[in-house]
């Protein structure tokens, strides 16, 4: 990844594109993939590639992408920062339960420290705002175990910019991880205040699940460009804003390639203005 540029995380300098592992799991996220060693490959060649930034999370496997992480990096690199979340459960495969009352969240860091084996987590991120627990309650119980040594610096995910002022106030926030891409902005106003505060914006599905590569405005540009839809979206991220750490995902070591080339497309004022 040679020439990417970089991204300030707290005290933590990264490339500014990271590596989502949440894929290298089972299907629908849940339980340990079909090919282990192809798993263990890509995580070994992500890093190779120069992703020193990667995100995961207990509830991804539950537990498994973590596992998978430490196999596969330690002892870890100097530069290399792991980003993980506690929040979620799940039940079942299809389901994603927010959990954010204070004695959960403590059991699922130290579950974590203990999987990835390490004493403290370079970015714990809450992975939900609880509905049945005041998130005030939700991000204080966080900062108190940064207070206690286990966290490096927090973050917070899935949430509006109320919620990240809110969190803001009861401790440092050095970034947010909302849904988007180019073709869902929703999270746009969110976007704006992570650029006001100096806040890394992490984008989960970076790509739409896959929509945002049917867009025909971004086959367009992919085929002026001699780059795959993939490069182009993830560009455009790149570009749209000095804050965004897009996290693209995969299990496959050739569209982890193609994610990688992708840090050094540049896209002229007119593919933005077409992709915009």
């Amino acid at each position: 990844m040679t020439g990417a540029r970089t991204i300030r995380i707290g005290d933590l300098e990264v490339h500014r594109l990271g590596f989502g592992a949440m894929r290298v799991c089972g299907p629908q996220i849940w339980g340990p993939p079909k090919d282990r060693d192809g798993a263990i490959r890509v995580l070994k060649r992500a890093y190779r590639l120069g992703f020193n930034f990667f995100d995961t999370a207990d509830s991804y496997g539950p537990h498994v992408c973590e596992e998978l992480i430490a196999q596969a990096l330690r002892p870890y690199p100097n530069d290399l920062v792991i980003a993980t979340k506690g929040g979620l459960l799940r039940p079942s495969a299809p389901r994603w339960v927010p959990c954010g009352r204070p004695e959960h969240l403590k059991s699922a860091l130290e579950g974590s420290l203990k999987r990835l084996k390490l004493e403290c987590i370079d970015l714990y991120q809450l992975h939900a705002p609880d509905p049945e627990v005041p998130f005030a309650e939700s991000v204080g119980a966080l900062a108190e175990l940064q207070k206690a040594g286990m966290i490096r610096h927090l973050g917070v995910s899935n949430v509006s910019v109320r919620e990240l002022e809110l969190a803001r106030r009861i401790a440092p926030i050095v970034s947010v991880q909302n849904e988007y891409n180019l073709e869902d902005r929703a999270s746009e106003d969110v976007l704006k205040a992570c650029e006001r505060h100096g806040i890394a914006f992490l984008p989960w599905y970076p790509l739409g699940a896959g929509s945002v590569l049917k867009s025909s405005r971004v086959k367009q540009v992919a085929a002026r460009r001699n780059a795959t839809p993939a490069q182009v979206a993830i560009a455009w991220l790149l570009a749209h804003s000095r804050v965004m750490l897009p996290i693209p995902g995969t299990a496959s070591l050739a569209h982890l390639m193609e994610n990688a080339a992708a840090a050094k497309l540049r896209l002229s004022p007119d593919d933005l203005a077409m992709l915009d």
